[in-house]
C-alpha cells in the first residue's frame, strides 16, 4: 500500500475559494479513482490561503486486472461453412485475439459471437499523472486569472508543485506557454514564521513537515483553535466573544497559523447602535465581537492574526488604529443623519434609480403603499392600522439616503427604525421598516409583527410585478432580481403569520396597477398568468423542501393543470397548506391507506361518468329507480349522510370530520364494489351506467374537498 500527496501551492487564495476547492475535491478525487478501479483507505483534502492538498492513502501499485467482455458480429455473419469471414477475422484483428478464442451465446436477437478480454491494469503513478491536471485545472469558482504568458487560469498563480508517491516524486509537471511548475517535494512554510522552503520527505509526513513550518493544513484543526484562541482572549477581556458562523469559516481560511489577538477601543463608540459597531467590525473587519454576560457590546474587539505572535501587541495596535477611524466614520454620520428627520429623505428617494426601466426608488414607495393598502383593506384591519401601515409602507425606503446606510448598505432597515424612532415615529412605523427586509435570507426569520408583514409583502409584490412586467423572468440559475427569495418569503409570511389573503386578488390588482401606470395593458393577461404559474412552482417547492410533505400528496392538493385547485390555492395559500400537512400527516398515521383503496378506485371509475366536480347532492345526480341492487341504495344513504358532514368540514375547514365521514362511507362502497350484491358499473344499459358512475362521482367530488386523489401514488 503507499499513500500519495499532491500539494498546488499558489498566491494567496480567496477564502471562499479554498472552502469550495476542499468541497469539490472530496466529491471528485474520491469518484475520479473509483472510476479508474483504485481503491483507498482514505482519502484527506486540505486547504490554506497558499495551498491545496490531497493525500491519499491505501494505494495499490497498479489497477486491478479487469475481464472486459465484448459482442461481435451475429454467428451466422461470422462463420460460413464453418469458415469465419471477413467480419469474424475483422472483429478478431480489431480485438487482439484469435478466432478461436471466440464464443457462441444465444442472445434474444439469434447466437452472436462474443470475446473475453483480461486488461492488465496500469501502474497507479501513471494514472494519478493524468488526472492531476484534471484536478487541478477542473476546480470551478469566480474570477479565475491568468499567469505567465499561457492561457491556463486558476484562482491564483501556481508557483509550486508537491507530487510525491511515499517518498518519490510522482514526475508531473503544469506547462504554461514556457513557464513549467514540475512536481517536486519542495512546499513552503509560513510566510512569516517560516520563509525557508519545506522539505517533504515523504508523503504520509506532509501535516507534521507543515505544523513544523507554522503551516497548519487541516481546515478543521484551524478552526478548532481560532475558537479556543477566541474564547480565551474574551474571557481574559471579561467577556464572551460573539463567533457568527460565516465569519469563522473565512477567517479560517484566512490564516496558516492562527494567533487570535485582542483589542479595544473608545467606550464613547458604543453610543452608536451596536448594529453599526458589529457590522463594521464584523463584515468590514473581520472582527469578532465581545459582549458581557447580558449580551451588551464591550469595548473590545478579537483579530484572528496569521503574523508572529510575539508581535501580538503590534498587532493589536495597528488594527486599533483602524477601528478607531472606521468608527468615528460612523459617529460623524450618524450624528449627521440625526439632524434630520427620517420624513425629510422621502424627496431624495428621487434620485435613487430602483431600474432603469421603473423609475426611482421614491415612485416605488408609492407603489408599495398601494399594494400595503390593498393588502390591509382584504385583512379588514382597523383604520388606526391601516393608518400606520401606510406610514410605514412610505418611510421604509427612506433610509437608503442617509450617510450611515449609504457607507453601510448592509444595515438599510435597520437604521430606518433607530432614525424613525429617533424622530418620533410610531413605535410599531419604526419596527415594520426595519422588518420589512425580512427574510434576508434562507436562515433569516420573519417579519413578527402585523405592520411589517403586511409592508414586506407588498414591497415583494411590487418588485415582482415590474420585473416580471419587463419579461426579465428567471431562468435556471440565474435570478438576479432574487424573484424566488422574493416569493418564497411571501409565502412563508402569510403562512407563518396565519394570513387571510387572496393572492390571485392580489396579483391581479398590482399587476393592472403595472399595466397602468407603465403603458402595459396589451400584455397584462400574461403577465398575470406568469405570475400565478411562478406562485403555483414556489408553493409546490416550499411544500416538499421546507414542509417535507411528499410529492404526490402536493400534486393533490394542488392539481396538475387542474383550475379547480390551481385557483382555489392561490385564493386561499392556508387552505392549501393546511390539506398538505394534513395528507401528510394521514399518511404518516396509516389512516390515508385504509381509505386509499375505495376512494382512489371511485375516482378512476368517475373519469367514465360526465358527473361534474362541483356536485355533491345524491339528490341532484342519481335517480334511485334505477337502483337494481340493495348495493346502491346503501351507498346513496350513505352518500346522503355524508352531505352535511362534509360541507360542515368545508365551510370550516376541518377536513377531519371529512375523513371520519370518508371512512365511515368505505365498508358501504366496498359492498357496492365487491359484495354479495355488487353491480357492475359500467352496465350495458346507459341509465344504469350513468346513475352508477354519477355515485362514484359524487364519492369522488366529497373526497376533491380534501384532494383530488387521483394523483395519489399508493405507498
Amino acid at each position: 500500500m503507499a499513500t500519495f500527496l499532491l500539494e498546488v501551492g499558489t498566491e494567496e487564495l480567496p477564502a471562499q475559494f479554498v472552502a469550495s476547492a476542499i468541497d469539490q475535491w472530496k466529491a471528485r478525487v474520491p469518484a475520479d479513482l473509483s472510476v479508474y478501479a483504485l481503491a483507498t483507505e482514505r482519502v484527506e483534502v486540505f486547504g490554506t490561503p497558499r495551498r491545496l492538498a490531497v493525500l491519499i492513502r491505501g494505494l495499490l501499485d497498479r489497477q486491478p486486472q479487469q475481464t472486459e467482455e465484448v459482442k461481435g458480429p451475429p454467428a451466422q455473419a461470422a462463420f460460413k461453412d464453418g469458415k469465419p469471414t471477413p467480419a469474424a477475422l475483422g472483429f478478431a484483428k480489431k480485438q487482439g485475439v484469435e478466432v478461436t478464442d471466440f464464443e457462441m451465446r444465444p442472445t434474444d436477437k439469434g447466437e452472436f459471437v462474443y470475446i473475453r478480454k483480461v486488461i492488465e491494469g496500469r501502474k497507479t503513478p501513471d494514472v494519478l499523472a493524468e488526472l492531476i491536471p484534471q484536478w487541478i485545472f477542473g476546480l470551478e469558482g469566480k474570477r479565475f486569472m491568468r499567469w505567465a504568458d499561457g492561457d491556463l487560469r486558476f484562482s491564483r498563480p501556481v508557483r509550486w508543485l508537491v507530487s510525491l508517491w511515499n517518498e518519490e516524486i510522482l514526475p508531473v509537471q503544469l506547462e504554461n506557454e514556457g513557464t513549467i511548475v514540475k512536481g517536486d517535494r519542495q512546499s513552503a512554510g509560513h510566510r512569516v514564521l517560516h520563509p525557508a522552503p519545506v522539505t517533504i520527505a515523504t508523503a504520509s509526513d506532509y501535516a507534521k513537515a507543515l505544523a513544523d513550518a507554522y503551516v497548519q493544513v487541516d481546515p478543521a484543526k484551524r478552526e478548532s483553535a481560532i475558537v479556543k484562541q477566541v474564547e480565551t482572549v474574551a474571557q481574559s477581556a471579561g467577556g464572551v466573544a460573539e463567533i457568527p458562523q460565516d465569519l469563522l469559516a473565512e477567517v479560517v481560511n484566512l490564516v496558516e497559523w492562527p494567533t487570535a489577538v485582542v483589542g479595544s477601543f473608545d467606550e464613547t463608540f458604543l453610543e452608536l447602535p451596536a448594529e453599526v459597531v458589529v457590522t463594521e467590525m464584523v463584515s468590514h473587519q473581520r472582527y469578532f465581537p465581545v459582549r458581557n454576560a447580558s449580551g451588551d457590546l464591550l469595548p473590545y474587539f478579537i483579530t484572528v492574526s496569521n503574523g508572529d505572535p510575539a508581535k501580538s501587541q503590534i498587532i493589536a495596535s495597528g488594527n486599533e488604529r483602524v477601528i478607531r477611524a472606521r468608527l468615528s466614520d460612523g459617529q460623524f454620520f450618524f450624528r449627521a443623519d440625526l439632524a434630520i428627520p427620517l420624513a425629510d429623505y422621502l424627496p431624495k428617494l428621487e434620485t435613487v434609480t430602483f431600474q432603469a426601466d421603473l423609475g426611482s426608488v421614491r415612485a416605488k414607495v408609492d407603489r408599495i403603499r398601494d399594494n400595503a393598502r390593498r393588502i390591509a383593506e382584504q385583512l379588514q384591519v382597523d383604520a388606526s392600522t391601516a393608518a400606520t401601515v401606510d406610514r410605514a409602507a412610505q418611510l421604509c425606503k427612506a433610509d437608503l439616503v442617509t450617510q450611515m446606510v449609504g457607507e453601510f448598505p448592509e444595515l438599510q432597515g435597520v437604521m430606518g427604525e433607530k432614525y424613525a424612532l429617533a424622530s418620533k415615529e410610531l413605535k410599531a412605523v419604526a419596527t415594520a421598516i426595519a422588518e420589512h427586509y425580512l427574510p434576508r435570507g434562507a436562515e433569516d426569520g420573519l417579519p413578527q409583527t402585523q405592520v411589517g408583514q403586511v409592508v414586506a409583502i407588498a414591497d415583494r409584490l411590487d418588485t415582482l410585478a415590474c420585473i416580471f412586467g419587463l419579461g426579465m423572468l428567471p431562468t435556471g440559475s440565474s435570478d438576479p432580481f432574487a424573484l424566488r427569495r422574493s416569493a418564497n418569503a411571501i409565502l412563508n409570511i402569510i403562512w407563518s403569520a396565519k394570513l387571510s389573503l387572496d393572492l390571485k386578488q392580489l396579483l391581479q390588482a398590482v399587476t393592472a396597477a403595472f399595466a397602468q401606470t407603465f403603458d402595459k395593458a396589451e400584455g397584462l393577461e400574461t403577465l398575470q398568468h406568469q405570475l400565478q404559474e411562478f406562485f403555483l412552482q414556489r408553493i409546490r417547492t416550499l411544500l416538499q423542501e421546507e414542509q417535507h410533505v411528499d410529492y404526490d400528496l402536493v400534486n393533490a392538493v394542488l392539481g396538475e393543470a387542474d383550475p379547480d385547485y390551481t385557483q382555489r390555492a392561490l385564493e386561499d395559500l392556508l387552505d392549501v397548506q393546511s390539506r398538505a400537512l394534513f395528507l401528510q400527516q394521514l399518511r404518516t398515521d396509516g389512516t390515508l391507506a385504509r381509505i386509499y383503496e375505495t376512494v382512489n378506485r371511485a375516482t378512476r371509475l368517475a373519469k367514465q361518468g360526465t358527473l361534474d366536480t362541483q356536485t355533491l347532492d345524491p339528490s341532484a345526480a342519481v335517480d334511485p329507480k334505477y337502483f337494481q341492487q340493495p348495493s346502491e341504495k346503501n351507498f346513496y344513504d350513505a352518500l346522503v349522510a355524508l352531505l352535511p358532514q362534509t360541507q360542515k368540514a368545508s365551510s370550516s375547514r376541518d377536513y377531519g370530520l371529512l375523513m371520519k365521514g370518508l371512512a365511515a362511507i368505505a365498508p358501504t362502497v366496498s359492498e357496492f364494489f365487491d359484495g354479495s350484491d355488487s353491480v357492475l358499473v359500467m352496465a350495458d344499459d346507459p341509465h344504469l351506467k350513468q346513475n352508477r358512475l354519477n355515485l362514484l362521482g359524487l364519492l369522488r367530488n366529497h373526497a376533491r374537498i380534501l384532494a383530488d386523489f387521483g394523483k395519489i401514488v399508493k405507498t
